[in-house]
C-alpha cells in the first residue's frame, strides 16, 4: 500500500471510531436514531471540517467526498443494531474516542503539512483535528468536553502525536509505518491515562480538586 492509501484507511477508521463514540453517547442520553446520526456525524467529521476550514482548501472533504459519510452511517447502525453494545457504556465510548484521537492527530498534521503550513501550525492543526469532533459531540450532548476534563490527559497525547508526525514529515522520514506507530503511541498513552487516572494540573496552582465546579 502507498502512503496515501494508508492515510486514507487511517482517516476512515478514525472517522468510524469517533462516530461510534458519538452514537454511544446518543444511546447514553436516550436520543433517537436521528440524534445518534447527528452526534456520530459531529464526532466523526467535525474535526476534519474544522481543519479544512482553517486550511482554506475549499469545500471540506467531509462534504466533497460522500465516502466519509459511510463510516458515520455504519457507526450509528452498529450501535442501533447492538453490534457495538452499550455494556460498560462509558468505557466503550472512551476507547473508541481514543482510537479517533490517535488517528486524527496524525491525519490533521499530514494535511496541514501538505497545505504548506509552518511546523508550529502543522502541529496545532493536528491537535485541533484530533479534539475538534469530540468537543463538538460533547457540547451538543450537554457534556463537559473531554479536553476540559482534568481526570485523564486528552489533548497532551494528541499534541505528542501531532508533534511526532510534524517532525517526521519535515525530516522526510514519515511513511505509512510511521503513521501507524505514532497513532498506536497516542492510543496507548490515552488508555494508560484513563486506566492509571493520570491528571493534569488545575487552572489555579494549589486549588483542591474537590473545589471543581463550585
Amino acid at each position: 500500500m502507498t502512503v496515501a492509501q494508508v492515510l486514507l484507511a487511517l482517516e476512515l477508521i478514525g472517522t468510524f471510531a469517533f462516530a461510534v463514540s458519538g452514537a454511544l453517547l446518543a444511546a447514553k442520553k436516550g436520543f433517537d436514531i436521528v440524534g445518534s446520526l447527528l452526534l456520530a456525524g459531529l464526532a466523526g467529521l467535525g474535526g476534519g471540517v474544522i481543519r479544512d476550514l482553517i486550511v482554506g482548501q475549499g469545500v471540506p472533504t467531509a462534504f466533497a467526498a460522500p465516502l466519509y459519510l459511510i463510516p458515520v452511517a455504519a457507526a450509528a447502525l452498529a450501535v442501533f443494531c447492538h453490534l457495538i453494545r452499550e455494556d460498560r457504556l462509558r468505557r466503550t465510548l472512551l476507547i473508541f474516542d481514543a482510537v479517533g484521537l490517535s488517528l486524527f492527530c496524525v491525519m490533521g498534521s499530514t494535511i496541514a503539512y501538505t497545505a504548506g503550513l509552518n511546523p508550529v501550525a502543522v502541529t496545532l492543526l493536528g491537535v485541533i483535528t484530533a479534539v475538534g469532533g469530540g468537543t463538538l459531540r460533547d457540547i451538543v450532548a450537554n457534556e463537559v468536553p473531554q479536553i476540559f476534563n482534568p481526570d485523564g490527559v486528552y489533548a497532551a497525547p494528541a499534541f505528542l502525536g501531532a508533534a511526532a508526525t510534524t517532525a517526521g514529515l519535515y525530516w522526510e522520514v514519515f511513511d505509512g509505518f510511521a503513521a501507524v506507530a505514532i497513532a498506536l503511541m497516542v492510543f496507548i498513552i490515552r488508555i494508560l491515562a484513563l486506566k492509571l487516572r493520570w491528571r493534569v494540573p488545575l487552572a489555579v496552582l494549589g486549588l483542591p480538586r474537590k473545589a471543581r465546579g463550585e
